[in-house]
């Protein structure tokens, strides 16, 4: 792996006992820049977007607008270039929640001929199309392919021994014991799922539930994906444009196809979870139509640009981003039914406009240019930086990273972090250097069930080939028992995606949110100044996979 040097150099740092590794020499203007985030600062920014008066800052409301208005204004007042469409600082997003009509219907057939009409709701649910307003599938084989992943480099392919062209394939979620965190997340992301059956020929696909109780989700509150100027498409968690269904199935219905060949839901769960795969054809077909209902909306990604100081690197992009939105107004919670985001996401939003103003105060810049870039829609499935990470504002092929921000949770001394994505790409390397120079230990994943790799934007920047990481908070804590993790999910349970996540009532460590601002910083400060580019790990399954793209 290549060494990453600062233009001032590098020096070595104890790092563990008995361990040395690389810590970055900050040269001194940087640094007394990067000492001039104050933790009063931060906090007065959650304090505006966390109030109520922006009732949740949901895309489509005034309330957003708001938030909007103020990242301007902010960008403004540090003189941060505007980097969106048209010589603004605003990129389009337009939003497009589809929610199924209730008329969907869907027929199995046997082998024998006898048909049977299931029920919706019950039986089945299906997700609504953002593409085709009314949708028809006619006699479609079914096929049982396990998880539907197809990872031959990690020695499992459901689709290896099945025909799937022309079909509906039946899968259930998960992954084989074995796969790494951030494998199983990509793996058992539905865009995955969905891209690897059109990939195989497929035409729909059906997720069933092994649980005996499990019955179908309900999708009347509809599902969001991003529309292209010309109408189509653009991006969405939930549609291919070659899958024609989408849909659930509950356990009895799951069983009954799975019986149908001989199988067993059970065991064949069993089997693909320790690795065998179990697919086999199901002597039914399908037939059947929904229709789906539009509203649509527009929102706005908020995009300044700090430029670079070398003459050729200055055309390549640094990415800091964080989202801007949150839920909205909700069900109410003791009496509170808005929903304002203080740790979700407006402390990542504060975050970004104090490394903003880091960069401001230097005279001399990086060599990259740097883009701060706040996303809209990322509750509504990752969408603002989906479409900036396809459309960039900027040409894609130079935008080189993306560091990004997303609550933080920082309710204690910031002692470790964990690096989400990090290990994937030389990416590693700065985050080591940066967490040295800060006196941070760098952590493995506490939670790894969370899936959190693919839960937030920088997903969106790795599906586009773009090396990119989260930093999250580690375990470490003051007593020595390192066990941060036992309280996050006990501040979980109170304040996640509730009303209580507010700034007065809420925890906030402001000292700790300062460092962690630095930490993001300096990362992306070292990744600008770096004469080559941030490159995948040889062999890597991300690079493999999206590497080609940029």
């Amino acid at each position: 792996m290549k060494s990453k040097l600062l233009v001032a150099g590098i020096c070595l740092a104890l790092a563990t006992p008995g361990a040395f590794a690389q810590t970055a020499t900050v040269p001194k203007p940087v640094a007394k820049s990067l000492s001039k985030v104050k933790p009063n600062d931060i906090k007065a920014h959650i304090a505006y977007l966390a109030d109520d008066k922006l009732l949740g800052r949901k895309p489509g409301t005034p309330g957003y607008q708001m938030a909007v208005d103020y990242v301007t204004e902010q960008f403004r007042k540090m003189q941060v270039a505007p980097a969106g469409e048209n010589g603004t600082y605003l990129q389009t997003v337009r939003i497009r929640t589809a929610t199924p009509n209730p008329d969907a219907a869907l027929q199995l057939k046997g082998a024998a001929g006898a048909a049977e009409q299931l029920k919706n709701g019950i039986d089945f649910s299906v997700y609504p199309n953002p593409g085709e307003a009314q949708v028809s599938v006619q006699e479609a084989p079914l096929v049982f392919a396990g998880y539907g992943i197809s990872a031959p480099d990690m020695n499992y392919d459901d689709y290896a021994n099945i025909d799937a062209k022309g079909k509906v394939v039946v899968i259930v979620r998960g992954t084989p014991e074995g796969f790494p965190s951030t494998v199983s997340s990509y793996s058992m992301d539905m865009q995955t799922i969905l891209n690897t059956a059109a990939a195989h020929g497929a035409v729909g696909v059906l997720v069933g539930t092994t649980n005996p109780k499990g019955g179908v989700p309900n999708f009347s509150r509809g599902v969001s994906s991003v529309m292209g100027a010309d109408g189509s498409v653009a991006a969405s968690r939930t549609y291919h444009e070659d899958i024609k269904l989408l849909g659930m199935l509950n356990y009895i219905t799951l069983q009954k196809l799975m019986a149908g060949a001989g199988a067993d839901v059970a065991q064949a769960a069993a089997s693909i979870k320790g690795g065998q795969t179990a697919s086999v054809a199901l002597p039914f077909s399908l037939s059947g139509s929904y229709g789906s209902s539009y509203q649509d909306i527009e929102s706005y990604n908020v995009v300044g640009k700090i430029e670079g100081s070398d003459s050729k690197l200055k055309d390549e992009y640094v990415v800091h981003s964080a989202h801007l939105d949150h839920v909205g107004i909700g069900r109410p919670i003791d009496g509170d039914s808005i929903y304002n985001g203080a740790h979700d996401n407006a402390s990542g939003v504060a975050s970004l406009l104090e490394i903003a103003n880091v960069y401001a105060r230097l005279k001399n810049k990086p060599k990259r240019s740097v883009l701060i870039v706040m996303v809209t829609a990322e509750e509504m499935g990752l969408l603002g930086s989906a479409y900036f990470a396809k459309f960039p504002t900027v040409p894609a092929s130079q935008v080189v990273a993306d560091i990004n921000t997303d609550m933080p949770t920082l309710i204690a001394p910031l002692l470790a972090v964990v690096p989400l994505g990090a290990a994937h790409s030389s990416l590693e390397d700065e985050v080591k250097q940066a967490s040295n120079y800060l006196g941070l230990d760098v952590e493995e994943d506490p939670e790894p069930e969370q899936n959190r790799f693919v839960r937030s934007d920088q997903y969106s920047f790795v599906t586009q080939g773009v090396p990119a990481l989260h930093i999250k908070y580690g375990n470490k804590t003051a007593d020595g028992k390192n066990n941060l993790d036992e309280t996050v999910k006990v501040w979980r349970e109170k304040y996640y995606h509730k009303p209580q996540d507010g700034l007065e009532g809420g925890i906030f460590d402001f000292d700790a949110a300062k460092k962690y601002a630095q930490l993001n910083f300096l990362i992306g400060y070292l990744v600008a100044q770096d004469v080559e580019r941030p490159t995948w790990k040889q062999g890597d399954f991300f690079g493999t996979r999206f590497g080609n793209l940029q």
